[in-house]
């Protein structure tokens, strides 16, 4: 079985730095984390090769070459394959054009089936998992919560879904994209003590525009069909606060307060 995740790395929400000229995030030279959807999602590929030895775990990324020493941590913890995808004209492009890049790699490539995060905290339009399977031409899902490990030794599998107001099996044809959700329980492991170290270079691949070929237009923001009107630092006041008691002059108050806010 061959599994390939796609990981994103976003800014510290904490310190991050914005192009306000380009309306973009500024992703080199900045700190990166995992997105915790991602994750979990790279949490679940390994739980199935630490059940089946001859699982075959490759992660995906588009990102700065500066991701590099981040990715090998990951590989560290038993991953097979790292390939990221890295190029200066992709700098800035928008959720379609990244969809598009990926799907470009992937459309080459054999696997059982796609795993990703429903969401990144960087943008959270959960555009890419969708796009990406439609450009495949398979079915995808999000916000799995568990997937039933049982159903993977047929041609589908059956997933749990949170779906709002109830959670919810579903059935999927494979090859499929999967998207883990924040409610998940998978969670990634600690690299081993032995393995801090470990030279893992040699199971990283840097792809290049050289390879995927996509003309200077077509990529970055001048391929993208997002454009951003403008931006803004969201200023944030401190309310007051109103504190009040369990007698009728509270109660008059709190109800005045939900009525002109449309709750009662």
């Amino acid at each position: 079985m061959k599994i390939i995740c796609l990981i994103k790395f976003i800014p510290d929400v904490d310190n991050f730095t914005y192009d306000y000229e380009k309306n973009v995030l500024v992703r080199e030279n900045v700190k990166l984390l995992l997105n915790p959807e991602d994750a979990c999602a790279l949490a679940f590929a390994l739980r199935i090769k630490q059940k089946n030895v001859e699982t075959f775990v490759e992660i995906v990324s588009m990102a700065p070459q500066s991701t590099i020493p981040l990715i090998e941590d990951l590989l560290r913890l038993n991953v097979d394959k790292a390939t990221l995808i890295s190029d200066k004209l992709y700098g800035g492009s928008d959720t379609y054009v990244t969809s598009k890049i990926i799907a470009k790699y992937l459309i080459k490539e054999e696997y059982d089936f796609i795993l990703t995060g429903s969401h990144s905290l960087d943008g959270d339009t959960a555009h890419i998992p969708s796009q990406i399977a439609e450009m495949l031409q398979i079915s995808q899902l999000s916000n799995i919560v568990k997937v039933y490990e049982e159903s993977l030794e047929n041609d589908s599998v059956i997933v749990l879904v949170d779906c709002e107001k109830k959670q919810s099996k579903y059935e999927m044809v494979l090859p499929s994209v999967l998207s883990i959700g924040r409610d998940s329980k998978y969670k990634l492991p600690f690299v081993k003590y032995k393995d801090l170290e470990l030279n893992v270079r040699d199971r990283i691949s840097v792809i290049t525009n050289k390879k995927l070929e996509f003309l200077q237009d077509e990529v970055g923001i001048k391929g993208s069909l997002t454009k951003v009107n403008r931006t803004f630092t969201r200023k944030l006041y401190k309310k007051d606060k109103v504190v009040v008691h369990n007698d009728d002059e509270g109660i008059e108050v709190v109800y005045k307060f939900l009525k002109a806010k449309g709750f009662v």
